[in-house]
């Protein structure tokens, strides 16, 4: 009986140490092409928080309290034997992971595979085209119509304004990639984003801790 349990738990010591290795597939892998421009609703920041407070009151399909319900991507590669993480610039400034807002109703994984399609592939029904969604790495919340972000959320907010969640998505050995014209797909560094918060912002700089936890296993071509 003993011998039968410890077999079990190094078997599944086994199984979580293999779950926790990543593959990352160089970058020349894959192919990049460009689409016709997304309408971008808006210009910065302050623009997306105006809009924000605007629809909350009248926004029921995610709560009965207006949540914005959000979901985004954190894909790697490997560029110079060092994992990067890919990342949509806006006009040359503002940095996003690959994602965006939920429709009403809709799951984690269905919104964020079409967001994925119509911001990374020839179209919004993906041609054919599946992601591998993985586990929830992180929630980020705004309890406020304001710029700031916590990874979590204070028993005193009763009706937080915004939920982002962060989900791993692992790559194929290759795989075509069509971006809007209006968005450039870049392949950043973590050293580079880790708690760069003034280039990249809170959430965005912090990836590099919530991957702390996975071991890369870069596979050359």
């Amino acid at each position: 009986m003993g011998d039968a349990t410890f077999e079990e738990n190094h078997n599944q010591n086994q199984n979580q140490t293999s779950s926790l290795v990543l593959d990352i597939y160089p970058l020349s892998s894959y192919y990049f092409g460009s689409k016709e421009a997304l309408p971008l609703k808006d210009e910065n920041l302050a623009d997306r928080l105006l809009r924000m407070k605007s629809k909350y009151h009248f926004s029921t399909g995610y709560s009965a309290r207006g949540l914005r319900a959000c979901v985004e991507a954190v894909i790697l590669v490997e560029l110079f034997k060092h994992p990067h993480l890919l990342l949509l610039q806006v006009r040359n400034s503002i940095f996003k992971l690959p994602g965006g807002r939920l429709r009403p109703g809709e799951s984690d994984i269905d919104g964020l595979k079409r967001k994925l399609s119509r911001k990374l592939s020839a179209n919004e029904n993906s041609g054919g085209v599946d992601w591998e969604v993985g586990e929830c790495l992180g929630k980020w919340w705004r309890p406020d119509f304001e710029t700031l972000l916590y990874p979590y959320l204070s028993p005193n907010v009763k009706r937080p304004k915004e939920c982002t969640k962060l989900y791993l998505v692992k790559l194929p050995e290759s795989r075509k990639f069509i971006v809007p014209k209006d968005l450039k797909l870049l392949a950043v560094p973590l050293c580079q984003v880790h708690e760069n918060h003034k280039t990249y912002g809170s959430i965005i700089s912090g990836v590099p801790q919530l991957l702390s936890k996975f071991s890369f296993n870069i596979i050359e071509n």
